[in-house]
């Protein structure tokens, strides 16, 4: 495994890219979700920024000050206004290709809950590549599945430093790619449907109101309760800043059970925003936040 983990507590997160995809997410928010067949009216409609890399290289920015997004998007409006709110966000956005293809949406349905369903159409996401991009000695890169899982497998080779899988959506994994990785997070469904991440060397699982855990070699080595949140605006995108602020909290220097601490705490900010790409405070405050009793970081 690297040795990112192992290293000195530094002042700074390190850097960190994220390769993966970038929608217009379209959601309709309804007091409760449909059953197959049935319209359910009164919603209200909107469209913000949104997939799971964009959402996640956005939370790094917030949290940590900067971060770097590889993906591709349409040469359409919704492809524009995409990138533009990541650089707003602080995403260097200079590895983002335009293609010949739609932006990549998700339909989303939320309920009064925040329970969602979606359907995502990946347009652009299928063009996502690694030509001309490269990646230095000290940066974590981050990677999804909901772009080509040969383009994240190439991530994985391509990559110095410590290499995170975010195994969702679920998916069978290339054996290549799971060697490789330092770092797989799933929630729980994921780990039930991906049985090679029971002899993964290093795996975090969220458990939803029932936190968050860490496996090494399949053993549950390091746990964290979650947040109580009671006023819930959207599920879409907590578990998104959850990753990037684990990632950043382990390259912080921090012991497991602090870093699944502090990215709980992320992950119920988020929970509290409407929005897929939530506003967030800097990593130290839940860092402090989430620090044992005695303990100095």
């Amino acid at each position: 495994m690297n040795t990112f983990l192992q290293s000195p507590a530094p002042k700074f997160a390190p850097a960190l890219t994220v390769v993966g995809s970038i929608n217009l997410d379209i959601t309709a928010t309804a007091s409760r979700l449909p059953s197959p067949g049935e319209t359910v009216g009164g919603g209200v409609l909107r469209q913000q920024p949104g997939g799971k890399g964009a959402n996640q290289a956005v939370a790094a920015a917030r949290l940590a000050g900067s971060s770097r997004m590889v993906g591709a998007v349409g040469q359409d409006d919704a492809g524009l206004s995409l990138i533009s709110a990541m650089a707003g966000a602080g995403v260097d956005v200079r590895d983002i290709a335009r293609v010949d293809a739609a932006t990549g949406t998700a339909l989303v349905l939320v309920d009064g809950d925040g329970e969602n369903q979606i359907v995502v159409c990946p347009g652009a996401n299928a063009s996502v590549g690694l030509e001309g991009v490269t990646f230095a000695d000290h940066e974590a890169v981050l990677c999804q599945l909901e772009v080509d899982q040969d383009v994240v497998l190439e991530a994985a080779r391509q990559a110095k430093g410590f290499f995170v899988l975010n195994a969702a959506p679920a998916a069978p994994l290339l054996p290549e790619l799971l060697d490789r990785c330092d770092l797989v997070i799933v929630n729980e469904t994921e780990y039930e449907l991906i049985p090679a991440l029971r002899n993964a060397p290093l795996v975090a699982v969220t458990y939803g109101g029932e936190g968050s855990a860490i496996f090494v070699d399949g053993e549950r080595v390091a746990e964290a309760p979650a947040v109580r949140v009671t006023d819930i605006a959207n599920t879409i995108g907590a578990g998104d800043a959850f990753c990037a602020a684990l990632v950043l909290a382990l390259g912080s220097g921090l012991e497991y059970s602090h870093a699944l601490a502090a990215a709980n705490a992320v992950g119920a900010d988020a929970v509290r925003d409407a929005s897929s790409q939530p506003a967030l405070k800097p990593l130290n405050h839940y860092i402090e936040a989430t620090k044992p009793a005695g303990q100095t970081v």
